[in-house]
């Protein structure tokens, strides 16, 4: 009889926390402009609390400058607001329903900051994939009780979702290292 955990469900899981590490990287500001920066923006407009994309178009016209273009000029001043309240260090320049927003260079302390978040952002990973792994050694426990494999199967099974986790927790301490060397410019 199989097992009740699939290999690919466990690659799939492991995989989201990846990709959640990589958006949350991408959110950090490294020097350089990138859209990303203001994905957790959320404004509050027409009674609801929207994310920024979709009251205005965010764009990169220049290496160290974001543009946002208001699609309604009433929203202009909210969406400001949002901006400067996101906690981003970042200063709105307004002009009709464009506003420009110059990244200023990060500062040594700040960099270390970041960095340390970083580090943050990648133990969670970590540990959302070791829950994973835990859930799959879990189950092949239960299903070895169940008699629905052998313990030999299990052990085979065991050794497989241990590499996957090594596979993946590799692939987050690429991407933080990657990121930390962006930050602190090296």
């Amino acid at each position: 009889m199989p097992t009740t955990v699939s290999t690919d469900d466990l690659k799939r899981r492991m995989h989201g926390a990846l990709d959640a590490l990589k958006h949350d990287l991408a959110g950090l500001r490294t020097g350089r402009a990138s859209t990303a920066l203001l994905d957790p923006v959320h404004v509050e407009v027409y009674g609801a609390n929207m994310p920024l994309n979709q009251v205005a178009t965010v764009s990169t016209p220049e290496a160290r400058m974001l543009s946002v273009q208001v699609w309604d000029r009433s929203n202009v001043g909210p969406v400001e607001k949002a901006i400067r309240s996101a906690g981003l260090g970042l200063n709105p320049i307004t002009d009709g329903q464009m506003i420009r927003l110059p990244i200023p260079e990060l500062t040594e302390e700040r960099r270390k900051e970041l960095a340390k978040l970083v580090g943050q952002y990648a133990e969670k990973a970590r540990i959302a994939v070791r829950n994973v792994r835990r859930d799959g050694m879990d189950h092949l426990k239960q299903d070895e009780k169940k008699h629905d494999i052998s313990e030999d199967e299990r052990k085979r099974l065991e050794h497989e979702v241990q590499k996957l986790t090594d596979d993946a927790i590799n692939e987050i301490d690429e991407a933080a290292d990657a990121k930390e060397k962006e930050i602190l410019g090296k």
